[in-house]
């Protein structure tokens, strides 16, 4: 639309065309391009995603069903680093969305490190207690979104609790949905409402989650054997030192990290991190 009259003085100049010139037309333009620009990027990311995604089949040990779940081609995500608490970060695709396998049928579900490991007496405890009010899940997607994986986890985890899974897993699958809270709110983009308070509820959320993965791996340590949920010694040490910074256990996360430095096994990466995890609490204790 033209800015009406802004140029109603060069008509007599004989520059009348320029009464319907749009003041900002230039920058408008500018600011669509951009938009699309924008869109077209998250198309691509979607494609991209996509594209490093395979059908994996497996049979339920709970009931035999036999259904397929979207899975990570081995090698087709670059990882960009980690935080500090060992969480994985990856560019364009996070693989953490799609680690929770659900059968959509009974509704078992575990991590799919531990999906395989069920007993007899543990199928008889999910039958009855998580199947009868199962109402299935979306497994129609042709991608994970946060609130799709992290949905899917948190029925892994009411199943750990459920048939009465080891402290570890119960821990472990509590980290995975902290991450993928972590995950959530990084994503979320610049348009959404209220996007400051949108975080920090999601933030409150992943720091609920992180407590109970650092009180469930306490457990862990004292009563199970190593390696724990693939986690060597120092590694799972170095973990629960960083949780228990998390919770301001300032005094257990010390003794922790003076163990693992002293170690004369742990590899001098793992070390390096312990010392960088010192520092931020030397004022702190």
């Amino acid at each position: 639309m033209a800015d009406d009259n802004l140029f109603s003085g060069l008509e007599k100049l004989g520059l009348g065309k320029f009464s319907d010139m749009n003041l900002y037309e230039e920058e408008n333009e500018k600011e669509k391009n951009t938009a699309d620009a924008v869109k077209k990027s998250q198309e691509e990311k979607k494609t991209k995603e996509e594209d490093v995604l395979y059908d994996k089949s497996h049979s339920c040990p709970v009931c035999d069903n036999e259904f397929k779940v979207k899975v990570v081609k081995t090698g087709k995500v670059r990882m960009a680093g980690s935080d500090i608490d060992l969480r994985p970060k990856y560019e364009d695709v996070d693989p953490l969305k799609y680690d929770a396998i659900v059968c959509p049928k009974c509704g078992y579900a575990a991590l799919a490190r531990f999906f395989s490991h069920i007993s007899e007496q543990q199928i008889k405890l999910i039958r009855a207690n998580i199947t009868p009010s199962f109402k299935g899940i979306d497994d129609k997607s042709s991608t994970y979104s946060y609130d799709n994986a992290i949905t899917r986890h948190e029925l892994a985890l009411a199943n750990s609790v459920v048939k009465k899974g080891r402290a570890s897993e119960k821990a472990y699958t509590c980290l995975k949905i902290a991450w993928l809270k972590r995950g959530k709110a990084e994503s979320l983009g610049v348009d959404v409402k209220d996007r400051d308070k949108v975080i920090a509820a999601i933030k409150a959320e992943e720091k609920a989650y992180l407590a109970k993965a650092y009180e469930g791996f306490m457990v862990a340590m004292s009563k199970e054997s190593f390696p724990i949920c693939g986690m060597d010694e120092w590694t799972f040490v170095y973990l629960v030192a960083e949780l228990a910074y998390e919770r301001e256990d300032y005094a257990s996360a010390m003794k922790l990290l003076s163990d693992l430095v002293s170690s004369r096994v742990a590899t001098p990466k793992l070390k390096e991190k312990a010392r960088d995890l010192r520092m931020l609490m030397q004022n702190k204790v």
